[in-house]
């Protein structure tokens, strides 16, 4: 919205009990004021139907402890009388009395101190006070009209969004087949997409910056929504002249000895790591830490250690992976959202596609 509001001097202020002006001078008038947008903004914003006289939670403006309650529905039609110069094209576009309109306006010139509208004969114009406002105004509620048409698009069943996490290793293939497949059916849902530490997306679908996260282990809360999806393999992975590079399997007390690369403390595949070493009967000697499963093949690669990782989306040179024959090497892959959330319609509709593929989440090896 350009401001386009003709400026004009100060003059004596219009009383409360007076209409700043008539029917008769708007007929009379040129100005013009879009009749739906006015009212639609009203309604958003709290104007319509009621004249600025509404207040929200009981507080008025000289209520310090929300003033702003009372103030944002009477800058709506403020907006409307400064953009049409008539009170009662604004109060028509609006949907509300003209004298209720006049009667805001007197009051919020009171509230503010200082006059804002002076008559022009046949319509009204802007003090220097007026233009003041309206320059601040305008901005803030043209923000709000594109806040609101956001969030209506976000909740969109056809062109709605969906905030998806899911873990590095399986951002390569997974992921985007799972998103190809579902949007042939949802051309027009869009996503918002993280990859992190499990531990990090679920801190983020408990604060409901996620709608819901592929993540393993499992977590165990009961804040959160957790179903299982697929199991997935994972290997000891050697570099091709290691020691055990010609073998087919192991167990990974085999490997008790050599040192490790993982991932960082916090992400979900270290504390399988952990787990398993342990139940096999060792504590792990971690040689180097990092946060992407590639990055720690390619130091497997470099003949820095050994890792126990998922088999490659795309192969990798330089490694063999190493089937684990004991303890059972497998880690399982779930879904988890919060659990009394009030979700969207394209939430709805993806969680349940997600869920579907259960058994089908991964092409194992």
């Amino acid at each position: 919205m350009k401001h386009d509001s003709r400026s004009g001097r100060a003059e004596a202020r219009t009383q409360p009990e007076n209409p700043v002006t008539t029917a008769a001078d708007d007929r009379q008038s040129g100005g013009r004021i879009s009749r739906d947008t006015g009212r639609e903004r009203a309604v958003n914003l709290g104007g319509g139907g009621v004249g600025g006289e509404r207040r929200r939670g009981g507080a008025g403006l000289g209520d310090e402890s929300n003033p702003v309650a009372a103030l944002v529905p009477r800058l709506v039609q403020f907006v409307a009388v400064a953009k049409a110069e008539h009170v009662t094209r604004a109060a028509e576009a609006l949907g509300i009395p003209q004298p209720t309109l006049s009667r805001t306006m007197a009051k919020l010139e009171d509230e503010l101190g200082a006059p804002l509208l002076v008559r022009t004969g046949r319509g009204v114009r802007l003090t220097p006070q007026g233009h003041t406002l309206l320059a601040a105004v305008e901005p803030m509620l043209d923000r709000l009209d594109e806040a609101c048409g956001e969030i209506r698009g976000d909740v969109s069943a056809t062109r709605g969004k969906v905030a998806f996490g899911f873990v590095h290793t399986m951002g390569a293939e997974a992921v985007p087949g799972l998103l190809r497949d579902f949007r042939a059916d949802h051309p027009g849902i869009r996503f918002s997409l993280v990859q992190d530490a499990g531990s990090a997306m679920l801190e983020r679908v408990r604060a409901g910056e996620l709608d819901m996260c592929l993540v393993s282990p499992l977590p165990d809360d009961p804040v959160l929504a957790v179903r299982a999806l697929d199991e997935q393999r994972l290997y000891l992975v050697v570099p091709a002249d290691h020691r055990l590079a010609s073998r087919r399997r192991v167990r990974l007390a085999e490997a008790s000895d050599e040192r490790f690369v993982c991932m960082e403390p916090g992400y979900g595949l270290r504390r399988i790591t952990d787990a398993l070493c342990a139940e096999a009967g060792f504590v792990p000697r971690v040689a180097f830490e990092g946060e992407e499963a590639e990055t720690l093949r390619g130091l497997v690669a470099a003949g820095l250690g050994v890792a126990l990782l998922p088999a490659p989306e795309v192969p990798r040179p330089g490694t063999v992976q190493l089937a684990v024959s004991a303890p059972r090497a497998y880690r399982t892959i779930g879904l988890a959202w919060l659990r009394d959330r009030a979700e969207t319609e394209p939430v709805r509709l993806f969680r349940e596609f997600v869920l579907g593929r259960r058994g089908s989440l991964l092409n194992q090896p």
